[in-house]
Parts: structure tokens; C-alpha cells; sequence
């Protein structure tokens, strides 16, 4: 990342603010922790589930003792009945980070919701009718829609049900191919919402999605992508979700399951969440739940990893490039050094 004298006056006049993202399973908050305690940081989590109370195996969650005394926002702040979106991160995102600001700590956001980090970083603002923005997490309608959205809305759920996910997710490949790549056939959420958008609009949500993304930032920032080996990777991903099961995930699901959650919730349509109910509910043994689930975490991280390698001014750390993890730690503090943030 190179930037002229100007440039470098205009970042001086901004808050710092540093992110820490990379695909699940990957290590980031072990790192984070290394790095909060080395330039008095406080984290935010850009994490869509570890959001809920009560959902820790799942979403393999930081423990007070990982956490060791360095503040966390985000984190267990709403209960698995409730809906958590873009918008409402967005939010609540901006007001830990004024608390933060006011501690005179430095912000690190850690979590691997790309979109989520994309609209605080740009500070995007969202519609308040249809679809907010480019939303790809579940949930969250919007206010003031027409009978008509309504109706369109319900005319492809309807659709997906007769015809299927695929058939679904075949329409928006029609109108939005780029849509489709980024987003799973099996997430009619997700797919529902980008056809809405389209209808609405008579552009893609890709194309919106683009000039969102060459938005300036608010902040002076740094946005490290903590990367590794693929196959490392999937083998971290697979051993993960074994020790899920061992400490007791699908007792976790089925405590969750009894006080009423379902799988139309947002929280349980979370990746370790929707696997482990459908083995539940009698849909499939546990062995091809777990099955899925690791499956579909590995093509999780794959597409999140697509998504960083669209971002702009992103430092990638590729685990492969460093001896250790105090090495990739003083990587971070020199390109920190190098940006003049004013915080070591």
C-alpha cells in the first residue's frame, strides 16, 4: 500500500481503525488478542452468530479466559430469537466504537462477515425501503415495502418450494450472474432478496454492491486478510467442527431447539446450527450432518475468501510466509508504523 504526502495529511485527520479478517478456522482471534494487547486495542466482532447468548460450541466462540481482560463488543448481546442483519451491526458496530474512542483504546474488528466489515469500513448507507442495500446476511425485510413487494416476495417463495432451490437460483443467474456465483443455491434468503432487488431497482445487486465498495472510508485504516494453505486449511476446518461435536454441540442445538428456536430463525440458520437441527428433527443421521457441516464450511471459507480478494487496500498475511505467530504480530505492528496511525 503506497499513498502520496496528501493522502497521508487527510489519514491523520481520521480516526484509526484496524480489521482483522480472514476465512473461518483460520486463527484470528488468538492473533487479535496479540495484537489489542500490543497497541491497547478493543474489539468489535464482525461476526454474524457469535452475536446470540446461548450459541457457543457452534459458533466456536472466544471465552472470557481467551479474551484475557481486553474488551469484546458484539459478543453475546442478543438472544437467539432475535434478527441481526447488516443494518443493525451497522449500528450497534458505531456505537462500540465511539465507547472505545472515548476509552482511548484503538478498534479492532474481528470476524470474517466480509459485508458486515464492507459497511462499517465505508460507512454504506442502506435504503430504508426493500432490500437494505446488499444485505447477504438473512433476515431483516426493511420498512415500508408495497403490497406488491409482498407479493412478489411470497410469489418466489412459493416458487422455491414447488420448483426448488436450484430452479431459484437458476432465475437469478439469469438476471445477475455474479449474484449467483457469490451466493449459495441452498440460500433462498439470499437469493429471494438479490431477485427483490432487481425487480425494485432494474439493476443488479452486484453492480450496487460495486459502487458501494469505492466509497472513501471515514477511518484511517488497516484491513489485514489472515490467509493459509487451502488443504491446511480444510484440515483445521474438519478438526474444529470434531471438537464441536465432542464438547457437545448437538446437546447445545437440542437446548436451543426446546426453548423454541426453529429453523426459520435467522440465528439457527447458521453454519454447525441448521446441520445439527435437520439431524434433530429426524432429516438425516448425525454422521451425514456432520458431513454436510464440514463440507459446507470448507465452501463457506472458499467464498469468503473470494470475497477479501475483491477489496480494496487489503494486507494479505499468509501463515505460510512466517515462522511463527510473533512474526506475523510484528508484521502487523510494522505496516501500523509504516501508516502513521499514532497508536503504538
Amino acid at each position: 500500500m503506497e499513498h502520496n504526502s496528501n493522502q497521508t495529511n487527510q489519514y491523520k485527520q481520521k480516526r484509526p481503525l484496524i480489521i482483522l479478517t480472514g476465512p473461518t478456522a483460520v486463527g484470528k482471534s488468538a492473533l487479535s488478542i496479540q495484537l489489542a494487547r500490543a497497541i491497547h486495542g478493543q474489539m468489535i466482532s464482525a461476526d454474524s452468530m457469535q452475536v446470540y447468548r446461548k450459541m457457543d460450541i457452534g459458533t466456536a466462540k472466544i471465552t472470557p479466559e481467551e479474551m484475557q481482560g481486553i474488551p469484546h463488543y458484539l459478543i453475546n448481546v442478543l438472544e437467539p430469537q432475535e434478527e441481526f442483519n447488516v443494518v443493525r451491526f451497522q449500528k450497534m458496530a458505531k456505537e462500540a466504537l465511539e465507547k472505545i474512542y472515548h476509552a482511548g483504546a484503538v478498534p479492532i474488528v474481528v470476524g470474517g462477515t466480509g459485508f458486515y466489515i464492507q459497511a462499517l469500513l465505508y460507512d454504506i448507507a442502506f435504503e430504508q425501503t426493500g432490500p437494505p442495500a446488499v444485505d447477504t446476511s438473512p433476515g431483516g425485510e426493511g420498512d415500508g415495502e408495497t403490497d406488491a413487494e409482498t407479493v412478489y416476495r411470497q410469489n418466489l417463495q412459493q416458487l422455491a418450494r414447488k420448483q426448488g432451490a436450484k430452479y431459484l437460483h437458476e432465475k437469478l443467474r439469469q438476471v445477475d450472474p455474479v449474484s449467483a456465483d457469490a451466493i449459495h443455491p441452498n440460500n433462498i434468503k439470499r437469493v429471494i432478496r438479490a431477485l427483490e432487488f432487481y425487480h425494485q431497482t432494474g439493476t443488479c445487486i452486484s453492480a450496487h454492491n460495486e459502487e458501494q465498495r469505492k466509497r472513501e472510508s471515514p477511518y484511517q485504516f488497516l484491513y489485514f486478510v489472515l490467509t493459509d494453505d487451502r488443504q491446511t486449511l480444510y484440515e483445521r476446518i474438519d478438526r474444529r467442527i470434531d471438537t464441536m461435536i465432542e464438547r457437545g454441540l448437538v446437546d447445545e442445538v437440542r437446548r436451543l431447539q426446546m426453548s423454541g428456536c426453529t429453523s426459520s430463525m435467522v440465528s439457527m440458520q447458521g453454519l454447525g446450527y441448521k446441520e445439527i437441527l435437520n439431524y434433530l428433527e429426524g432429516n438425516c443421521s448425525l454422521e451425514e450432518a456432520v458431513y454436510i457441516l464440514k463440507r459446507d464450511t470448507r465452501h463457506f471459507a472458499k467464498r469468503q475468501l473470494t470475497w477479501f480478494r475483491r477489496e480494496r487496500d487489503v494486507i494479505w498475511l499468509d501463515r505460510r510466509c512466517f515462522q511463527s505467530q510473533d512474526a506475523l504480530l510484528k508484521e502487523m505492528l510494522k505496516r501500523i508504523q509504516e501508516m502513521n496511525l499514532a497508536i503504538l
